[in-house]
């Protein structure tokens, strides 16, 4: 098994759905957590409580990721309340889908962008300032990024941005031993737009007809990328783009 002790993590949007599920994972590898939240209080202590049980430490910083200066203060808490940064999960994001380029406003481009794209950029900015040597920096992209659906131009264009940036820090901070890869999910069930069994119904159809494997990621499929990106076996793994998408081409 994979060993997290003495590992400090940073997840953002960790009070929910594969946020959630990295941070309880690193936790029952042994490493310290520090879960992020905009809003949900009530989702978070719930995130915290799972997480003491395991005997593992933890606290929870609520911090709006479009805010530069909530992330900033996101990162001195962590360091205040454990001392150091491992571990950098950039996760944080809102989608949106289902609109035609005609039909997005500005004041969705605008709140779309400032989450997924300039809650991210600085979200790695303050992670590469303030991880530790061989440290691990991780994005969670969109299959959107890899495969355009029609509906999701601001939603995918928001995540392609930070897919740059990783190729980016890769190379800048790769020196220091710090690894910046990201992963690039396929739609996960029972989270974010499909967190209801009936939502999106042809959405849904039409990313199912795509999959070899007949099914939607789950968020244990994608916590045991975060794992390994996390762990000791990705040190020589840097600069890259992991799609967990059951081999669906579309």
């Amino acid at each position: 098994m994979n060993s997290l002790s003495n590992k400090v993590a940073v997840i953002t949007g960790s009070a929910r759905g594969l946020g959630k599920a990295i941070a309880e994972r690193y936790a029952a590898l042994g490493a310290d957590i520090v879960i992020n939240y905009s809003r949900d209080k009530a989702s978070a202590d719930e995130v915290v409580s799972n997480i003491k049980a395991m005997g593992a430490n933890v606290i929870a910083v609520q911090a709006d990721v479009s805010k530069v200066a909530d992330i900033e203060r996101l990162f001195k808490e962590a360091k205040e309340a454990f001392g150091k940064i491992d571990i950098v999960v950039a996760n944080a994001g809102i989608e949106l889908v289902e609109t035609p380029v005609t039909g997005f406003t500005e004041e969705q481009f605008d709140r779309v962008f400032g989450i997924n794209t300039k809650g991210t950029y600085f979200t790695m900015q303050q992670a590469a300032k303030n991880v530790e040597d061989n440290g691990r920096i991780i994005y969670i992209a969109s299959s959107t990024t890899s495969f355009p659906v029609p509906g999701m131009a601001v939603y995918g264009g928001s995540k392609t941005t930070p897919r740059y940036l990783v190729d980016i820090l890769s190379k800048e901070i790769g020196h220091r031993g710090v690894t910046v890869n990201s992963i690039i999910p396929f739609a996960v069930d029972h989270s974010g737009i499909f967190a209801e069994a009936d939502s999106y119904p042809a959405l849904r159809k039409q990313l199912l007809d795509s999959c070899p494997m007949g099914r939607l990621a789950e968020v244990e499929d994608v916590a045991n990328v975060a794992e390994f990106f996390a762990s000791d076996l990705s040190s020589f793994v840097n600069g890259q783009h992991l799609l967990v998408n059951g081999g669906a081409t579309n």
